[in-house]
């Protein structure tokens, strides 16, 4: 918990300088001193704060404190409002813990902040706290089994969260979304003894009319491969393809506890990929809501083929003006850009420059995939308008050029995240084991600039 000061004692003293040695620890023993050089103070970044921040909270827990106070005038000072948030977020994080079935107590540690005359105090730390909740909301969905989140479960959680912030809710279920024509999504989801939920949430805090953003995430609950199995290997942390549904679900929950002034809806297709004598195999030639018909190549491609129906639904039938779809989406982006950044694919360059200006503030890290017109050929098909795996390479790619095909001319961004959603080894020292939220702050980062750009447009 990060809090301001109140008077209460703190066993612990923070301190924060800038000599030149980035991430530095030391600690003075008479003094219960832990203290985290900043680096030069041209090296400054929020980022930086961050990781620092969950350092030093890490490092005092271990050494059992359950309280400390840190002066951070200076970040306030050189930062702003943006530096007080990340310290708090990185405070907040580092003491994340996965839920767990089995005994286990975990100490209370508090974090009070001096020196925050600079900046609103309060504000910030509200701010913060809700986008760090929306955080931890996804991590504790992405770390969650299958058998405790099927998509009728993760419908009922999500649904309940956003009902709770304010927001409008939406299941769609079997008939009705058969009636919509979305055979893609149900070629994926009806394979699994757990039929499919389609998850729409609705937070309308902009201008009335105003048309929406659309937020969309894969939410495959698991995924075993489908008939294009899997190894043993690589299912064991497939219980995280649904990574993306989360973050979108983490991000409007931090969209309306703020009361973000902009209109957002998610679309959230939640499925498993599982087998069974009904299932669609290989060679299969299927339909999609757009009407565009899809030869399967791989039923292990099974992502596009979900968010495929549920970008078409949210243009369509919601009205967006905009999409950002954020899924794990293919092995082919984690072997090139690994745990660091994710993958990104834009037919809008002043879209993809808000995303990078929501990324500049989120410290998540994204690199851009060309869309050049020859990739088309990597998803051509000699029976159906695409093919849904590559032809030749270039496997994320062909994920993304056959995801632009369903958002046609709306202004539109695909995010990969396969590479960042989980950690199997620590990573930065606000991320643990396991889900690392990826993608929530971003998201929320990006839809509070759309908002402000749409109000000084008007």
């Amino acid at each position: 918990m990060v809090k301001l000061w109140e008077q209460e004692a703190a066993a612990w003293r923070l301190e924060l300088d800038l000599d030149g040695e980035a991430l530095a620890l030391r600690m003075g023993d008479e003094a219960r001193q832990m203290r985290v050089s900043l680096g030069g103070a041209g090296a400054l970044t929020p980022e930086l704060v961050r990781r620092a921040a969950a350092k030093a909270v890490q490092s005092m827990c271990r050494l059992g404190a359950e309280s400390a106070a840190a002066d951070v005038s200076l970040v306030a000072e050189k930062l702003g409002e943006a530096g007080v948030a990340a310290l708090a977020q990185g405070a907040e994080l580092a003491r994340y813990q996965p839920k767990m079935w089995k005994e286990k107590k975990e100490r209370p540690f508090t974090l009070y902040l001096t020196g925050t005359e600079a900046v609103d105090g309060a504000r910030v730390l509200a701010e913060s706290a809700a986008v760090t909740a929306g955080v931890c909301f996804a991590r504790d969905l992405v770390n969650l089994p299958a058998n405790k989140l099927t998509p009728e479960m993760m419908a009922q959680q999500v649904t309940q969260a956003a009902q709770e912030a304010g927001m409008e809710t939406q299941v769609l279920c079997g008939e009705e979304t058969r009636a919509l024509g979305m055979e893609a999504y149900h070629a994926v989801g009806d394979s699994a003894g757990h039929p499919p939920r389609l998850i729409v949430l609705r937070y309308r805090g902009g201008a009335a009319g105003q048309a929406p953003l659309a937020l969309v995430g894969k939410a495959v609950c698991f995924d075993t491969g489908g008939y294009s199995l899997k190894t043993a290997q690589g299912m064991r942390t497939m219980k995280c393809d649904m990574a993306g549904g989360a973050a979108v679900a983490g991000a409007m929950l931090a969209l309306a506890k703020n009361h973000v002034p902009v209109n957002v809806t998610a679309v959230i297709p939640a499925v498993e990929n599982r087998i069974s004598p009904d299932s669609f195999l290989p060679g299969d030639v299927i339909g999609s809501m757009a009407g565009k018909s899809i030869e399967i190549g791989s039923t292990d491609a099974e992502g596009r083929l979900i968010l495929a129906d549920a970008i078409t639904y949210a243009i369509t039938k919601e009205g967006a003006a905009k999409v950002v779809d954020i899924a794990t989406l293919t092995g082919a982006i984690a072997r090139m850009l690994g745990g660091v950044a994710a993958g990104v694919m834009a037919n809008d360059d002043g879209f993809y420059d808000q995303l990078q200006a929501a990324a500049s503030r989120s410290g998540e890290k994204f690199w851009r995939m060309p869309n050049y017109p020859e990739y088309k050929k990597l998803i051509e098909s000699p029976l159906a308008d695409l093919y849904n795996s590559s032809n030749d390479g270039c496997g994320a790619i062909a994920a993304g050029m056959f995801l632009s095909a369903f958002a046609g001319d709306t202004p539109w961004l695909h995010l990969d995240i396969a590479g960042t959603a989980w950690n199997s080894a620590h990573g930065l020292e606000y991320q643990g084991k396991g889900a690392t939220g990826m993608g929530v702050t971003t998201l929320y980062e990006l839809c509070r600039t759309c908002g402000a750009a749409e109000r000084s447009a008007q």
